[in-house]
Formats: structure tokens, sequence, C-alpha cells
């Protein structure tokens, strides 16, 4: 379990940041975070400080031209009304496909007849510079464990490693 301030910074601007005092605590490997970040951060004790910066490859990918996509205007009908207080151009829309996977598209541009929305990560195509402090480092508890999902079986204590976990092969 590692615990760090950070400070993301992208085109010049800050763009997300820890606020002080509440460190981001993540466990290591479990996916949270971008496989770069951790690597940046192996082998780091607490007081060590890092500056780091990730290419769009090693972030949140190139922006996809498929993922930008005109859907029809009607679509957006709540109620039998135009549901105009989320289409402006910026708007960040919630969405499901058709098979029903959830995504956050943003509004790109609003026509007569459709709607032209971006399903791309918001970091997509962007390069990430990250100043970055440990705070802390331990190891995972089962309480960590069950913090960030656990084990919903009830037939693992998820403790001294990895262990086959509901049959998934490994603790989340």
């Amino acid at each position: 379990m590692v615990a760090v301030e950070y400070k993301l910074t992208v085109d010049g601007q800050i763009a997300d940041q820890s606020q002080p005092g509440s460190p981001l605590e993540f466990i290591v490997g479990a996916g949270m975070l971008l496989p770069k970040f951790e690597e940046a951060l192996m082998g780091k004790e607490p007081g060590d400080k890092v500056s780091f910066t990730l290419s769009p490859g090693d972030g949140y990918g190139e922006i996809m031209e498929e993922a930008i996509v005109d859907l029809p205007k009607n679509i957006f009908m709540v109620d039998g009304k135009l549901a105009e207080d989320i289409l402006f151009e910026g708007s960040q829309v919630p969405m499901s496909d058709q098979q029903g996977n959830r995504m956050l598209g943003v509004v790109k541009e609003v026509g007569d007849e459709h709607v032209k929305m971006d399903f791309n990560h918001p970091m997509a195509g962007k390069t990430l510079d990250f100043e970055v402090e440990v705070v802390s480092v331990r190891d995972v508890t089962p309480e960590d464990l069950a913090a960030k999902g656990g084990c919903s079986c009830g037939e693992c204590d998820c403790e001294g490693g990895e262990h086959d976990c509901c049959g998934e092969g490994h603790c989340h």
C-alpha cells in the first residue's frame, strides 16, 4: 500500500492534484493506476520526490477518431422533450452502448439533426507531467483489500499473497 501526494500538469495547467493531508492511496499492482505511474515509484521510500512525464501511449492513449461519433439528436429526448440542459459543447454526458457498457461522452458539437460526441478518455492524446512525493509505503492488510472491493465470496482471507479468490485467480 503506497500513499502519495501528487500534482498532474497537462499543457502547462494543473489538471489534478491531491489535497493537502489527503494523499492518494493505492495497492501496487492492483491496476488502479497507470502502469508507468507505478513503475516510476518502484523502489521509492517515504519522503522521496520524483518528477516524470508520461507520453500519451503510456498515459491514456492517443485520440481514436472512431471514438468520435455523430449520434441522432432524438436519442437525447427525455419524457418527449430534448434534454437541452445537457446538449451544449463541452458537456459530459453519461451514456450506455447497446451492450449496456457505461461510458462518458463529451459533446463536441450540436447540429440540427445530430450531436457529435467524443468518447475518448479526456486525457487521451495528452502528455502527463507528474510531481510526486511518497508519503508512506506499507504492507497491504485484509482491511485494505476489503476497502478496495475485497472478496465477495467470503471463501478467501487474501492474506500473505495472492490466492485463488472466488475462482478468479487473485484477490481483488
